[in-house]
């Protein structure tokens, strides 16, 4: 029989890929899927490496667009196409935990800042964004829900 599949925020594993190149690392996340194929996901560390500058989800205009903090360039489009590539590669997930406050994987704890980079709401990130789009039926979790 298969094992079950989910999808996990690789700095939640312990995968050096955050911006700052540490990790986040929960053993409670790790010990819970202690009985899953475990699929890692980071839409941002294949893009820019790691370390990396910082990126922050501004809203412009009423949409919602990945900014770099220092140099203030537009990325949203680099990590639609980089999620949706693994969307497409892993199309079966018997669960997802992502990273909580990321600009990437935070469901509705990310911070949404406004063009002078004030918070304006809590929102969620691209990725989790697009994986609750794509994965209607799956368990969509972040890791304080372990």
């Amino acid at each position: 029989m298969a094992r079950k599949k989910a999808i996990v925020s690789a700095c939640l594993l312990g995968h050096l890929c955050r911006y700052d190149g540490k990790t986040k690392k929960t053993t409670e996340v790790v010990d819970a899927l202690s009985e899953y194929e475990i699929i890692p996901f980071c839409p941002e560390a294949p893009l820019f490496g790691t370390p990396r500058e910082r990126i922050s989800v501004i809203r412009v205009d009423a949409e919602h667009k990945i900014i770099t903090d220092k140099t203030n360039k537009d990325v949203t489009q680099l990590l639609r196409d980089e999620i949706d590539n693994f969307i497409q590669k892993n199309p079966d997930a018997d669960m997802i935990v992502l990273k909580s406050k990321s600009p990437s994987c935070g469901m509705g704890t990310t911070p949404i800042l406004d063009e002078k980079r004030q918070k304006i709401a809590l929102g969620n990130g691209i990725a989790a964004d697009m994986i609750l789009k794509s994965y209607p039926n799956v368990k969509i979790i972040d890791e304080t829900q372990v």
